[in-house]
């Protein structure tokens, strides 16, 4: 099994992105996908989640958010979208994604700090994203 993110670049304050997480050895549509980013010097925080299809594609957001991002599917292309919008520079850190069995449990368990990041079986290799002011 193979995650792999990718999308990230370098872009200007208020700009847009979209990250995208692919798949290979599984189907993505069974399982929940989570965002994750890290900035230089700062732990690893939950961005936002999407259950799998059988949970209703159900979707959360770190508060951070704001309305900003949206996470989406493609299950003809095994992939996750996060569209981040109004970009800050305190966006500024390497995202990832990680996998979870059905719907984001884990996910909001290791948000909140209940949960550790090994809970998850499987991260891909992160992608950077850079918001210049």
């Amino acid at each position: 099994v193979q995650l792999q993110a990718s999308g990230g670049g370098l872009v200007q304050t208020g700009d847009s992105l979209t990250l995208s997480c692919t798949a290979s050895g599984l189907i993505l549509e069974s399982y929940a996908v989570g965002w994750f980013r890290q900035a230089p010097g700062k732990e690893r925080e939950g961005v936002s989640c999407i259950s799998s299809s059988s949970d209703a594609g159900t979707t959360f957001y770190g508060e951070f958010v704001k309305g900003r991002f949206a996470i989406s599917r493609d299950n003809a292309k095994n992939t996750v979208y996060l569209r981040m919008n109004s970009l800050k520079p305190e966006d500024t850190a390497v995202y990832y994604c990680a996998i979870e069995t059905y719907d984001c449990a884990i996910f909001l368990g290791v948000s909140s700090g209940i949960y550790a990041e090994s809970e998850y079986d499987y991260w891909g290799q992160g992608t950077q994203v850079t918001v210049s002011s």
